[in-house]
């Protein structure tokens, strides 16, 4: 009963206009079903995380101030709030999914060559080209497989076999996979040799791979570089001018406390502007942004995309910080005396 209210909530949130587009969109991230359950939840668990920052954070500082003002502010903190929290928990789905569509059309695009030889292998062997597009499904190209599947139970239902195809092609942003199957259709509409289309189109495919990974194997020498900038050069950056900031506030203060004649002076110069654990947390805060961006410019320099470089923003992140306190710490040891 809980379930079934989650989903009927779910649906509220989501205009009947929109529900066919989201459903398309959740099926190239292999989603069968629109969870409106997890709207649902969603709704609730943003509202009870709005009312513990609500009473914890906001309440306190305007409970003195009159019943008028209480009740706009706290419409408003509430409204901004939970707004924000929605927001930022959608466009964290919304990366997680366009990152799994895009692995999964990489995996057609890799699985594309092997199914379309045994293809032109059973046209070569006497089926039509119906039967050989569904006898040429094989468990192991995983995600194609299942795509060219439900083709298949499209073309038993009525459809034409083209229409079927051509909506496949048009499901996933692959323009290599959109410029084969239309080289196919192209050629059975015209009634030509779809075998030799077929073998030129595998092998256009496979000399596409041969260059990506020559590309990719010439550009190995800047990914290196630049994560090495980002891993260790980066961090260990930020902890020697962490150093040189404990030794400035130390000498300062030396020089404030020497200086007893200057009142004036000495008291402008044995007081610091920058905090020693503010400069840290800048310095967490610029390796995190660091990070991200390098990330994406070694996924464009080896893939040619920023979305499969997403990965690598952990990696490099994690790596950066625990390198950064360990060389603070190494640092610390070695310029110990300057600080005492």
């Amino acid at each position: 009963m809980e379930l079934l209210y989650l989903e009927k909530f779910g649906k509220a949130f989501i205009p009947k206009r929109v529900r066919p587009e989201l459903r398309e969109y959740l099926l190239k991230a292999g989603i069968e079903e629109v969870p409106y359950k997890f709207f649902g939840g969603l709704f609730w668990a943003t509202l009870v995380i709005t009312y513990l920052i609500y009473f914890s954070t906001i309440f306190k500082p305007i409970s003195s101030m009159g019943s008028f003002v209480i009740l706009v502010m706290t419409f408003i903190s509430w409204f901004v709030i939970q707004s924000a929290l929605s927001f930022f928990i959608i466009m964290c789905i919304y990366v997680y999914l366009n990152v799994s569509i895009f692995n999964r059309t990489k995996l057609i695009e890799d699985a594309l060559p092997d199914y379309l030889t045994l293809v032109s292998t059973n046209l070569k062997g006497g089926m039509s080209f119906e039967k050989s597009l569904w006898a040429a499904i094989k468990p192991e190209f995983g995600i194609l497989a299942k795509e060219i599947t439900l083709a298949s139970k499209k073309v038993l239902t009525g459809n034409d076999v083209k229409d079927a195809m051509e909506e496949f092609s048009m499901k996933y942003d692959s323009p290599i996979l959109r410029r084969s199957l239309n080289l196919i259709i192209g050629e059975v509409e015209s009634g030509g040799r779809i075998v030799e289309v077929i073998d030129r189109a595998i092998e256009d495919l496979k000399k596409t791979y041969i260059l990506k990974e020559q590309l990719r194997a010439s550009t190995v020498t800047y990914m290196i570089f630049m994560a090495a900038i980002v891993i260790f050069i980066t961090p260990a950056l930020f902890a020697l001018s962490s150093q040189l900031l404990k030794i400035i506030i130390n000498v300062t203060g030396q020089l404030g406390g020497a200086v007893s004649t200057m009142t004036t002076m000495s008291m402008e110069i044995s007081q610091s502007s920058i905090k020693e654990s503010d400069f840290r947390t800048f310095s967490i805060l610029a390796i995190g942004i660091i990070s991200s961006f390098s990330s994406m410019i070694v996924s464009i320099i080896d893939k040619g995309d920023i979305k499969s470089g997403l990965r690598y923003i952990p990696v490099f992140f994690t790596s950066a910080i625990i390198l950064f306190f360990i060389f603070t710490q190494l640092l610390g040891k070695l310029f110990g005396g300057l600080t005492v």
